[in-house]
């Protein structure tokens, strides 16, 4: 528990609960295999969540989340944009001041190109980046952090599996059948930052019906648990609802974080490809 520092590292793998089936019984490596045909989001597609912390067993409405996804170009080529800011009020300040952005771009078939993370948690801001590369059927990243006291960091690394960031996941993992899922399915889920490769993974807990209570609006949805295994235990990180459609949209999100617990949930969709099945009239 010691990693979790704010709500957008969560906020972010809300994704995380729909990796593509095919991690369930293969390993993938070269770039063609990382990748995978798009069939939930289109360009323009934007998502609103409104932040919730617990203190003292009342709840505090305490910041907002914004994701954008675009179609645009990166090195020249066309490629995915994917945008996640995250900002606390005052009210959070008062716990833990949040100020996030985070920045995706990935090629057309989803595989990652580029991540970046600006992050203000607490009284430290530090810099995360990430380039990928394909070489030779494996995934190499170079990794590059600057610190809170400015000092910078480089490494690289490689891999034989496709490693994902916490931003392109979310693109890719919502491009998924859930049809043939089963309670207690397991989803490996290969997340790097700058500093360290998660050892995570999902857990299909089956489906719910869920109503924002702002919107009043009802879903039929995926329950997902994500978990982490840290110093030998296994620890249950977030609980998702996501919509059971071709969108698979997260909204509503149960978190369990440092300094205490949050919620978030949908406040505002638009620009979505596909009908909201999973919406009950």
């Amino acid at each position: 528990m010691k990693h979790i520092t704010n709500l957008t590292r969560w906020m972010v793998l809300t994704a995380l609960f729909t990796l593509h089936s095919s991690l369930f019984t293969t390993r993938v490596a070269a770039q063609s295999q990382c990748g995978i045909q798009n069939t939930a989001f289109k360009s323009g597609e934007r998502l609103t969540y409104d932040l919730y912390f617990n203190w003292k067993f009342v709840w505090f409405k305490v910041g907002q989340a914004t994701m954008n996804t675009d179609l645009t170009t990166f090195d020249g080529k066309q490629a995915w944009r994917c945008s996640l800011v995250t900002g606390g009020n005052k009210k959070l300040d008062k716990f833990f001041t949040m100020r996030d952005t985070l920045l995706s771009y990935c090629n057309n078939d989803l595989s990652p190109l580029y991540f970046r993370k600006g992050a203000r948690e607490g009284k430290r801001y530090y810099i995360d980046e990430l380039w990928y590369t394909y070489p030779n059927n494996t995934c190499k990243l170079r990794m590059h952090r600057i610190d809170a006291d400015g000092e910078e960091h480089w490494k690289d690394a490689r891999y034989k599996d496709c490693i994902y960031d916490m931003m392109s996941i979310f693109l890719r993992a919502r491009n998924f059948n859930s049809a043939t899922m089963k309670v207690g399915d397991k989803i490996a889920m290969p997340i790097s930052d700058a500093s360290r490769l998660s050892h995570s993974w999902l857990e299909f807990r089956g489906r719910e019906k869920f109503k924002v209570d702002d919107t009043k609006e009802k879903f039929n949805c995926l329950v997902f648990a994500f978990i982490e295994r840290e110093n030998g235990k296994n620890n249950e990180l977030i609980r998702f609802f996501v919509t059971d459609d071709h969108n698979h949209i997260p909204v509503r999100l149960d978190l369990n974080l440092s300094f205490g617990s949050a919620k978030a949930f949908l406040k505002n969709y638009k620009g979505v490809r596909s009908e909201m099945t999973s919406k009950i009239k």
